[in-house]
């Protein structure tokens, strides 16, 4: 009898934690980041010059930080919500570009160079967003995918909100949505401009 109850509640246990997780969002996984000051990095821009972006360059102003990519299916549904809500110029939107050149891009049996790849990564991200639209104050470049890794990227889209004192406040995995962006970004953004 004993030898039934055992495998019965492994099995009731099990039951129990996946109901428990169907109930919850996918798109809102925890992050051990929110409430943690945002990763530091340093990273060359979409600008020709060689500009760089870091956090530190919007303390003091509440952005978010989305994580996108030219290839990212995901990105081209969420990007004409983002370029109609940068034009409200209600927070500050800063591109991560990640991982623009992949392997499959490199020549056969060659390794793009570090500026190569940047040229590349550039060329393909500034044509993408002048195609369909640019939401961003700036766009930095995440080339090997280092930032992403700091940051707990999934995949691609995620976006940040981040606040004044450059603390990671919301992630969201996944593609941006006119719900989402109303329910929860908008009036998190008008909380956080008041303190």
């Amino acid at each position: 009898m004993k030898k039934f109850l055992i495998p019965l509640g492994l099995f009731l246990g099990l039951a129990i934690f996946l109901a428990l997780g169907l109930q919850r969002d996918p798109k809102e996984i925890p992050s051990p980041l929110v409430g943690q000051a945002a990763p530091a990095f340093k990273l060359f821009t979409l600008a020709a010059d060689n500009q760089t972006f870091e956090p530190k360059d919007m303390q003091g102003q509440v952005w978010m930080l989305n994580v996108w990519a030219t290839w990212c299916v995901a990105c081209r549904e969420e990007h004409p919500l983002l370029v109609e809500f940068s034009k409200q110029h209600s927070v500050p939107i800063v591109g991560l570009s990640y991982k623009e050149v992949q392997a499959q891009d490199e020549p056969p049996g060659a390794k793009l160079s570090p500026e190569d790849k940047r040229l590349l990564a550039r060329q393909r991200s500034e044509k993408w967003l002048r195609t369909r639209g640019n939401p961003y104050v700036v766009t930095a470049l995440d080339l090997d995918g280092r930032v992403g890794i700091d940051y707990g990227v999934y995949g691609v889209p995620e976006t940040y909100v981040i606040d004044k004192q450059g603390v990671i406040r919301y992630k969201l995995v996944g593609a941006i949505t006119p719900e989402v962006l109303a329910k929860k970004i908008l009036p998190l953004v008008s909380d956080l401009q008041k303190t």
